[in-house]
């Protein structure tokens, strides 16, 4: 390899320590891998397993403070906020002991964010102005206009969510060696287009051809190192994960039909297609990544994925309903506010309703801040950790012919992304 694990190119961040070293300054300590996993890296073995060391505690103090900055500079932080909490996520993942990293940077967020926001707003203001002019002028209303603009910003989405993955790739490593991602968003967009119509047609039966033609197109740009991706098999391994969805989207349309047939009758028909909807949904987004996954090939490295779907969707519930039960406090104290203003707003006492409201709003900002926070402690991170731990990677004694691979400057960063809010990962 052209570069060692620990050394950093121009514009990389320099605060990322290897297993046993002291913790990086901008980051909170992660717990140690567990006693000897480090000294059972072998780059000659034909496979390694990934440990993922993520622990709820530290987790929750880098999101809660960083998103009280974030609050606190009405958004400004933000960029600051994702850098560290990626890097948090990324250096708990360790395959073969040795730990994933991310390089990013919040100035290239921030920068490609204004640059965005500059393009966006010259296309989207020029296309909304055009276009509600000929509206007016041929339908006499702006509605049309209004609705052919909304349309022509979804290609952008899909453009945004692929360039924000490259450049999320072009700032990950491992044992020193870059991802990538090649150019192509425009072809992505125009693909997720075309897929997303025939899906929407077909009445959602040809959703996993969707899912598989996107994967397909994202993998086979995706690179690390010296090493190009390949998402091998064909849409039609994904029907049999798709079988559940598919029969409670069925099951549902009926109880929406025999809906006339009494309430007690929806009701039922209702309470038993929703779950289990619910169930085929995370069912099919499960095996699917396993999968495809399992398609995978790097040259001869590829990986096993084995999730349990039971396991994930025991984190969606119990994950969700703990967040929502540590937020009910809040919640209820929130509600008694608003009551109070509306019932008296004077109180009584002499108290001024300025206060009292300023004070419910920082209550609901507070809410908001620990809804944030709860999410990524008790469902992203346990997510993050079972399908790591649940991944295996083959063909490993290859990897010391994996070269370095040149860094993707990429300054626009995932600008497009952040302007649209679509994000793009943690």
């Amino acid at each position: 390899m052209d570069e060692t694990a620990s050394s950093s190119s121009p514009g990389d961040a320099r605060s990322t320590t290897w297993p046993g070293g002291a913790p990086a300054a901008n980051l909170p300590a992660l717990p140690p891998p567990p006693p000897g996993l480090l000294a059972r890296f072998d780059p000659a073995a034909d496979s390694l397993a990934v440990e993922c060391v993520a622990r709820r505690r530290p987790l929750f103090w880098l999101a809660l403070r960083t998103g009280a900055l974030t609050v606190l500079t009405l958004g400004l932080y933000r960029f600051w906020m994702k850098t560290r909490l990626r890097r948090w996520y990324w250096s708990s993942v360790r395959p073969g002991g040795l730990p994933l990293e991310y390089v990013g940077l919040p100035g290239e967020k921030l920068l490609g964010f204004l640059v965005a926001v500059v393009i966006l707003a010259f296309y989207i203001g020029l296309v909304n102005l055009v276009l509600v002019f000929a509206s007016f002028s041929l339908f006499e209303g702006s509605v049309p206009g209004f609705l052919l603009s909304f349309v022509g910003v979804i290609p952008l989405w899909f453009y945004a969510r692929y360039r924000a993955r490259r450049y999320v790739l072009a700032r990950s490593r491992w044992r020193g060696v870059r991802s990538g991602l090649l150019p192509g968003a425009w072809g992505y967009a125009l693909l997720a287009m075309r897929m997303w119509a025939g899906t929407l047609l077909s009445l959602g039966l040809l959703w996993p051809r969707m899912t598989f033609r996107l994967e397909k197109y994202r993998t086979d740009r995706t690179t690390f190192g010296s090493v190009r991706l390949h998402q091998q098999g064909d849409w039609h391994m994904l029907w049999p994960a798709f079988a559940h969805l598919a029969a409670a989207a069925m099951l549902s349309l009926a109880a929406g039909l025999v809906a006339g047939g009494g309430e007690e009758r929806f009701l039922w028909f209702w309470a038993v297609t929703l779950p289990w909807l619910g169930y085929g949904l995370v069912r099919y987004l499960v095996e699917a990544k396993r999968l495809m996954a399992d398609a995978k090939r790097a040259g001869p490295l590829g990986l096993v994925a084995r999730p349990k779907v039971r396991r994930v969707l025991l984190i969606y519930l119990l994950g969700y309903a703990a967040a929502a039960l540590a937020l009910a406090l809040p919640a209820v104290l929130l509600a008694i506010l608003a009551y109070s203003l509306e019932v008296e707003p004077s109180l009584g006492d002499g108290r001024s309703p300025t206060l009292l409201a300023a004070g419910g709003f920082l209550l609901y900002v507070s809410i908001v801040l620990l809804w944030g926070t709860l999410r990524h402690v008790f469902v992203t991170m346990p997510l993050w950790r079972h399908y790591a731990r649940t991944l295996t990677i083959t063909g490993t004694a290859s990897l010391p012919e994996v070269r370095q691979q040149a860094r993707d400057e990429f300054a626009e960063a995932e600008g497009f992304a952040e302007a649209l809010d679509v994000g793009a990962a943690i």
